[in-house]
């Protein structure tokens, strides 16, 4: 019996689990989230308890909206941003004002207790804020999601998402990539804290359009759906825009099957990956094997000052 298994019994519909200091009240755990194969809402929790030592720091301390599939996969799904009443009295709230000063409260997901109540919602994939609650104006990260367009394959994808690294790479830019469990794959790069989420914007977009003007048979980065042109790789720059997520590292993802949006190394990528070939059967033992890839995009030192390749793009 594996750590999960003992926490979250396999046997149980309804059961109320320690989690560290705390008690969550977990529900429905035999109820089909897929179907084939049959993976219960149950299998789920365990899997993302089972990842939590990798995940945790990837989301602690930003908010998290929550995308609801309360059927599983393939039901109906829904955005729900304020933390649902009644709630722990435990659970983390992260406050974000949004138009006409409207306050948003989010649930932050800080440790294993408050990432099983989240996902007993029926959150199959984890969306947090791309900057910390200390000031969610201010992101992390700058990133791409590579996403294909009609009849471009996977394989045009990674060769995209190559021609990024090495465009980045030529401006001094260090790059992580992962799938993103569903078509495509997501580049992110480590920036230090500064500039505003429109200023991240605005940056994305001047080189999501700098590269398809060199890549014009590859790359696309026009943003109306309907003008981008058969087989290329749209380099989708507007999800950094301000209150936009991406499914985090580990996140399942509410596919057919339940793959998850994994870490690759560039030479994976190289070699050529399938977005199958990670998913919520594999993926702790993967994590074991090659630990977090992800691990430097966690680190205080060796991230971009954004500040300076913004100032050097306005001289040119």
């Amino acid at each position: 019996m594996t750590p999960a298994e003992k926490l979250i019994p396999l046997d149980a519909d309804n059961v109320a689990v320690r989690a560290g200091r705390q008690t969550v009240q977990l529900t429905n755990l035999r109820k089909p989230f897929w179907t084939k194969p049959t993976v219960t809402k149950g299998d789920l929790l365990r899997y993302y308890a089972s990842v939590s030592t990798w995940l945790l720091p990837h989301i602690r301390g930003r908010a998290m909206v929550m995308k609801r599939y309360p059927n599983g996969a393939s039901g109906p799904f829904f955005f729900m941003k304020n933390v649902p009443d009644p709630h722990p009295a435990w659970l983390t709230l992260c406050p974000i004002e949004h138009s006409e000063g409207k306050i948003v409260k989010f649930p932050v997901v800080d440790d294993l207790a408050s990432l099983l109540w989240t996902v007993n919602l029926g959150c199959i994939d984890l969306n947090q804020w791309y900057a910390p609650c200390d000031d969610e104006h201010r992101p992390e990260y700058l990133h791409f999601d590579l996403d294909p367009v009609t009849g471009a394959s996977f394989a045009r994808v990674q060769e995209c998402a190559l021609l990024l690294r090495d465009e980045l790479e030529s401006q001094g830019m260090p790059s992580f990539a992962k799938t993103t469990g569903s078509r495509g794959i997501h580049v992110y790069i480590p920036i230090k804290r500064g500039p505003l989420q429109e200023e991240v914007w605005q940056y994305s977009k001047a080189f999501a359009m700098h590269v398809a003007d060199k890549h014009p048979k590859l790359i696309t980065a026009i943003y109306a759906k309907s003008k981008r042109p058969r087989g290329h790789v749209f380099v989708d720059y507007n999800q950094n825009a301000w209150g936009r997520t991406l499914a985090s590292v580990y996140s399942v993802r509410p596919k057919k099957r339940p793959t998850v949006s994994a870490p690759v190394t560039w030479k994976e990528l190289e070699r050529g990956v399938r977005i199958e070939d990670f998913h919520i059967e594999n993926m702790v033992a993967r994590l074991r094997k090659v630990g977090d890839l992800w691990k430097p995009l966690l680190a205080r030192s060796g991230r971009v000052d954004l500040k300076k390749h913004m100032q050097r793009a306005m001289r040119v």
